[in-house]
């Protein structure tokens, strides 16, 4: 998950001392960073040709302003597309840990139909020769989806090997996403879930 950072004040204050309206300045910046990696990332060069510089000069921050809040450009990348979808990935809880999937797994391949799903493809090919981007997908997208699985509250059988379910569920739309051998639609999460929590 996307960690928490300091706000500082606004430099605009009222008059009678209090902070004007709108976000504080440096989560301005920070939004601002966010929203510039994942639009040099759309670039023809990708990941590769993507570079700090670039990013803070579409941003209209310093270099300095990237590096506050992330050591990496992994950690930036990573970050700017977890954050992007958030809100859309939560897991919602119907009482059905087959719903709650499906839901949420269509969710995600709506994600990867959108223009967002350069920036995966980007992440994931990069990452297969950069170790530090493939592991900062992992630790800043992967895990903490992983973790607010239905079995987190407490929907699964405590014996249900997690990580193989989780593997079974969404293996098959990354497969689909990057081999591209078949169409990967939203229905695609139904046919799945069928099959792999057909028992639950």
């Amino acid at each position: 998950m996307p960690q928490s950072y300091p706000r500082t004040a606004s430099a605009h204050q009222e008059s009678n001392g209090k902070r004007a309206p709108g976000r504080p300045r440096s989560e301005q910046s920070r939004q601002a960073i966010l929203r510039s990696t994942l639009n040099c990332l759309r670039q023809p060069g990708g990941f590769p040709d993507l570079s700090i510089e670039a990013v803070a000069s579409d941003a209209n921050v310093s270099k300095a302003t990237v590096y506050r809040w992330w050591p990496t450009k992994a950690a930036l990348v990573a970050d700017a597309f977890a954050e992007s979808a958030e809100q859309e990935l939560q897991f919602p809880d119907t009482g059905s840990v087959r719903s709650d999937m499906s839901l949420q797994m269509r969710r995600l391949i709506r994600v990867f139909r959108s223009t967002r799903g350069k920036v995966v493809a980007a992440l994931l090919a990069g990452g297969q020769s950069d170790p530090a981007l493939i592991e900062a997908f992992r630790e800043r997208f992967l895990w903490p989806r992983r973790r607010q699985g239905g079995i987190d509250r407490g929907e699964l059988p405590e014996d249900s090997n997690l990580d193989l379910l989780l593997d079974s569920l969404y293996g098959p739309i990354y497969m689909r996403f990057l081999i591209r051998h078949a169409e990967l639609t939203e229905d695609f999460a139904d046919e799945i879930c069928g099959v792999v929590l057909k028992e639950r």
